[in-house]
């Protein structure tokens, strides 16, 4: 089971070319992410972190396939790749209409802020990101 968020490409994404500045695309894998993780996990990023948790990313891979400009809508899938005990492996898609603008894939480690440390992911979280799995 896949998440979809659909994210339209504002100035602020741009650089002067019209086009989208390519660590702007690292905000919104991101954004992706907090997404999936409050609509999905039913697990907020706010939660988690008042918490005293977090889920660094620890690796990201991304090839740009295409452009995106200044007003496309662009819709970023997310998959579960892999589950492991402490960390999860997403696969991303963003497309505009059928064009490829991007693909990635990224590790993140649920940890304890304190001590920096991974830890196993809470039985309730594990059950609902295993539900995702590709």
């Amino acid at each position: 089971m896949s998440f979809t968020l659909p994210i339209k490409i504002l100035f602020q994404h741009c650089d002067p070319a019209g086009i989208v500045f390519f660590p702007r695309y690292f905000e919104m894998i991101n954004l992706v992410v907090e997404e999936w993780f409050e609509q999905s996990l039913g697990y907020p990023f706010a939660q988690m972190q008042s918490d005293g948790f977090g889920v660094p990313t620890v690796t990201i891979k991304t090839d740009f396939t295409a452009p995106s400009r200044l007003g496309d809508r662009v819709d970023f899938q997310l998959t579960v790749a892999k589950l492991g005990r402490t960390s999860v492996t997403l696969d991303y898609v963003a497309k505009a209409g059928e064009e490829t603008r991007l693909t990635a894939q990224s590790v993140l480690v649920y940890m304890d802020k304190s001590t920096g440390r991974p830890l196993p992911w809470p039985s309730a979280v594990r059950d609902r990101i295993a539900a995702h799995l590709d």
